[in-house]
Order: structure tokens, then C-alpha cells, then sequence
């Protein structure tokens, strides 16, 4: 039995690590393990050292937000708010955990006769029930902290790099003399810490503030992992900092704007958001298209020839673009309706607004109450949203994280 074992595990690493699926054709490991210059020919052992880097990571994360984001929270007026506790009710618990967090007129009638409780009381208690769910924007603003620093450092630490490499200027050294191509230092160091940032994310999610977007993010740090991965074993490594720093250039400013909406520096954030529009819109549709699908798909057939791994790189990366133009789709259709108002909604906002419940919070508290207010404004949990996106008073969300809490790549 044991030897059966051993064998089919044997069998199943020999496929794992096929050289037919992983490397152009008459090439071997055997040839990538001769000396190269710098940190020599990339190789799957090296990912090992990932996973305690992401630990790292995480753990200066914790550092970060505790001494450096939270000081600066408090710096420019977000409150260290203590969490509002409802009154203890098994009954009203049950509906609101199996049956609906939003009950109707003549369910609040029906509880209202099994409690002997007012009907406002218990709209009050589904009210605050549902917002003790709700992160506090301390809590959000430290996590968009974190992501900002490491997203700016990353990019311009990329940006430095890139700019003096040959394969910058010409995609078409990607693939020259390709897969003998040697590892330097600063391609090593720029690889592994996006990899490891990205692991911290996968992990840290199911601890973070909560999204709407959760599903497409799991998807998406998936699909980052796999081509950062997948590209540093085929030695697809130049090609792979092309796409990081592209996905990079965009990502800080999403995160910038929305630290100045937890702030209610409301210009700052809709000037922000105008700005990581454009630069997204033109990454992501344009020149990753034009240049990254280019070189991996055209330029890479004809230089090298495909192979099994290379199908399925080149998969991954048009996974990629699809989630792009979903991501693209919602940014233009809040700047549409922007556009034809003159200003943006909380219903549009509500589109990609990823951490917050409140456009469903509005519409059943409407339902219930059947009124507006006398000036036409709607009252949210005692917030006014005004006539105008920046008003004083309003309750504008910068566009959560439906595009990268993280980052697409």
C-alpha cells in the first residue's frame, strides 16, 4: 500500500513539474540550473521563502495601522468611535440572523404584538443592529492607509527599475534569448514582495472589512497569485513586471481617494477619483491591450512558439482583462449618470460602494416610512444627502474597493 502511494505521488509530481507543460521545447530544468549571472535562472523552490515574507508582511501591516495610520486618522478628525451594542432580543436576533435584516410593515406589525414593543423601537433595533455590522470608518481609513503606502512604494520602486532596463522600451526583449535569462537583484526583490503582498491580501480578506465585491476579489487575488507565480517559474519574469507596474500606477490613487472621503475632504476625493478614472481607463483598456496582450500573445508566437504553459499564462492574463472591463463598466456608468445630473447619487455610489449597506438601509427605511424629508433630502441614520455631491452635510461614499483593495492585477 505504501509503495502504491509513493508511486502515484511520484507520478503526480512528475506530471506537476512536466518540462513539456512548463518549458519550450529542448529545453530541461537540467539547463536552468547551470550558473547565470545575478540570483541565477528563476525556480519554484524560490516561492518557499514567500510565505514567510507575506507573514512579515502582515505582521508590519498590524504595525502600521496601530502607530502610523491611526495617529493620522485621528490627526484629521476620524473618531475612535466605541461600538454601539443593541439590546440583548433572541426573538428580533433569530429574524434578523435566518429570516431578513430589513423586515416589512406587517412583519414589524407581528413583532410588534409578540414583544408588546413599539413598531418605531423595533425599526430602531434592525437599524442599529445593522449598523453594529458595519466597520468603523477608523478601521477602513487605516486599512486604505496601508494599501496606499505600499501601493505608491511599490510603483515608484518599480518604475526606478524599469526605467533603466532594455525591455521597458522594446516588449521584444522579454523574449530575446528567452528562458536563459538571469535573475538580477532588483527583479528578484520586486517580484517576491509583490508576491508576497498579494498573499497577505488573500488571507487578511477574510478579516478585513467585509465587501460586496468579496467573491470577484477572491477571484482576483487568485488570478495575480497564479500569474505572478506562474510567470516567475517559466521565467516570464519581464514581461511580469510590465504587468505589475501597470496595475500599480492606478491602484494608490483609488486608495488616496478614498482616505480623503473617510476624511470628508470632499474635493480632494472627487478630484482624486476623476484622476484614477482616466489613468485606469487607459491602463487597463488601453495599453494593457495594446502593449502587455500584445507582446504575450504576437510578439512572444513568433519569437518563441507557444507551448502548454504559455496557453495557459496567456489565459490567466485574459482573465485578467475581462475583470478590467467589468471594473471599467461600473467606473463609467457612475461618471454617466454624474454626468447627465450634475453630480453623483448615493444610488450610483451604492453601485461599487463595497462596504457600506446603506442605499438598501435607504430604500427599506422610505418603504416603512412612506415620507421625505421636508427639503427633499432622504434621512439616513440621521446624515442629510443633499441636492449637491459635496454639500456640507452630505452622505457621499468615495467608490469602495469593486477595483483593487487590492489591486487587480
Amino acid at each position: 500500500m505504501a509503495t502504491a502511494a509513493a508511486g502515484a505521488l511520484g507520478l503526480l509530481w512528475g506530471w506537476l513539474w512536466s518540462e513539456r507543460f512548463w518549458l519550450p521545447q529542448n529545453v530541461s530544468w537540467a539547463d536552468l540550473e547551470g550558473p547565470a549571472d545575478g540570483y541565477g535562472y528563476p525556480r519554484a523552490r524560490h516561492m518557499l521563502s514567500v510565505f514567510p515574507l507575506a507573514a512579515g508582511v502582515f505582521s508590519v501591516r498590524l504595525l502600521f495601522e496601530r502607530f502610523i495610520a491611526k495617529p493620522c486618522a485621528l490627526h484629521v478628525g476620524i473618531k475612535d468611535s466605541v461600538l454601539y451594542r443593541v439590546e440583548s432580543n433572541d426573538t428580533l436576533e433569530k429574524v434578523f440572523i435566518s429570516i431578513t435584516k430589513y423586515p416589512d410593515e406587517k412583519r414589524l406589525q407581528g413583532l410588534s404584538k409578540q414583544l408588546d414593543w413599539d413598531v418605531r423601537k423595533i425599526q430602531c433595533w434592525f437599524r442599529h443592529r445593522r449598523n453594529q455590522d458595519k466597520p468603523p470608518t477608523l478601521t477602513k481609513f487605516c486599512e486604505s492607509m496601508w494599501r496606499f503606502t505600499f501601493y505608491l512604494c511599490i510603483f515608484c520602486y518599480g518604475i526606478r527599475f524599469l526605467w533603466l532596463t532594455p525591455w521597458f522600451w522594446d516588449t521584444r526583449q522579454c523574449w530575446q534569448n528567452y528562458p536563459y535569462q538571469p535573475l538580477s537583484r532588483e527583479l528578484y526583490y520586486y517580484y517576491i514582495m509583490e508576491l508576497a503582498f498579494y498573499w497577505s491580501l488573500m488571507f487578511s480578506q477574510f478579516t478585513d472589512v467585509k465587501r460586496k465585491d468579496f467573491l470577484i476579489m477572491f477571484v482576483h487575488h487568485l488570478a495575480t497569485i497564479g500569474l505572478i507565480t506562474f510567470s516567475y517559474i517559466n521565467n516570464m519574469v519581464r514581461v511580469g513586471t510590465l504587468v505589475m507596474c501597470l496595475h500599480d500606477s492606478s491602484d494608490f490613487l483609488l486608495e488616496a481617494a478614498k482616505l480623503a472621503n473617510y476624511a470628508k475632504y470632499q474635493r480632494l476625493c472627487d478630484t482624486l477619483f476623476v484622476i484614477f478614472s482616466a489613468v485606469f481607463m487607459v491602463t487597463r483598456l488601453g495599453i494593457y491591450p495594446l502593449w502587455i496582450l500584445n507582446t504575450t500573445l504576437f510578439e512572444s508566437w513568433e519569437m518563441i512558439g507557444p507551448y502548454s504553459s504559455w496557453w495557459l499564462f496567456n489565459g490567466l492574463l485574459l482573465i485578467l482583462q475581462v475583470l478590467h472591463v467589468i471594473w471599467s463598466y461600473l467606473i463609467a456608468r457612475i461618471a454617466f449618470k454624474a454626468l447627465i445630473r450634475g453630480k453623483v447619487s448615493k444610488d450610483d455610489r451604492s453601485d461599487v460602494e463595497s462596504s457600506s449597506e446603506e442605499e438598501d438601509e435607504t430604500t427599506h427605511t422610505n418603504n416603512l416610512s412612506g415620507r421625505s424629508s421636508s427639503n427633499g433630502a432622504n434621512c439616513v441614520n440621521g446624515h442629510m444627502a443633499g441636492s449637491h455631491w459635496a454639500e456640507e452635510h452630505g452622505t457621499c461614499k468615495a467608490v469602495g474597493n469593486p477595483l483593487f483593495g487590492a489591486s487587480p492585477h
